[in-house]
């Protein structure tokens, strides 16, 4: 009877750690974080915050739009009292047609961006810029980006360059990841100075990725990717960042004559 108890016991004890085995084969441990995602990828020294502003255009409005922004743009950029500055203005080439792509920096992260919005609404040439420029508008969207820290800021450039913005949508979880290729993979990517900005959004669609590159012309451009994969350890960074990807999309884009990446 009680060789029979034991038996059970044994046996059940037996099915218990068979059980436990099988679910962590299921079972993914995380590891306890103090800090977010966005501190570990960010330069903790600087407080940067960036808006990248999507607006699809009228066709027949494109010339008109672009005149308003470069009559604007630069005199907010150019002015102290606003703690921003336009990074970089586009139309875009190749990929969404009649599209203008804005890049704003606000040095002091998210306190510069209230106030650049609060002096912003008693300005009444912006009140009128953008009542007018509704009028030339489809639709519009932005998200709020912070700068990964193993990239480049972006700096004012002479041209004539056209300006690559290749978005990555990454699978939720994945950024610190992406992050810890990128940080080796953005060195093979100085040769010719094309590697302009490295982003990361925090407002709006998430987990999204900008990376932004400058060549002379495209057929630059091409012969730069080309020239990538002749670097040894290049194809290991694209073998393991490819299946953090859900969705990737690429626009070339002009500068406008307002920008100050040209």
């Amino acid at each position: 009877m009680v060789a029979c108890v034991c038996r059970g016991f044994a046996t059940s004890s037996c099915r218990n750690r068979e059980d436990s085995w099988f679910k962590s084969l299921f079972v993914r441990k995380v590891d306890p974080r103090k800090d977010a995602h966005s501190t570990l990828l960010t330069k903790n020294e600087e407080s940067n915050l960036y808006k990248i502003q999507f607006h699809n255009v009228k066709p027949e409005c494109l010339d008109a739009y672009n005149k308003l922004c470069e009559d604007v743009l630069p005199s907010i950029h150019a002015d102290k009292y606003y703690p921003c500055e336009l990074v970089g203005t586009w139309n875009t080439w190749y990929g969404e047609q009649d599209q203008a792509v804005h890049l704003w920096r606000y040095r002091g992260g998210y306190p510069a961006l209230t106030e650049v919005m609060n002096k912003l609404r008693q300005n009444k040439e912006f009140t009128a810029y953008r009542k007018e420029r509704g009028k030339m508008l489809l639709s519009r969207r932005n998200q709020l980006l912070l700068e990964f820290s193993f990239w480049n800021e972006p700096v004012p450039r002479t041209g004539p360059n056209v300006y690559e913005l290749r978005t990555y949508q990454l699978r939720p979880g994945t950024m610190i990841e992406w992050g810890n290729y990128w940080a080796r993979a953005v060195r093979y990517r100085q040769q010719n100075r094309e590697a302009v900005g490295g982003f990361f959004s925090q407002i709006g669609n998430l987990y999204m990725v900008h990376h932004l590159w400058a060549y002379k012309d495209l057929q630059s451009r091409e012969d730069t990717r080309n020239a990538v994969w002749q670097q040894e350890g290049w194809h290991e960074v694209v073998y393991y960042t490819v299946p953090l990807i859900q969705h990737m999309d690429s626009r070339i884009m002009i500068p406008t004559k307002a920008s100050p990446l040209q």
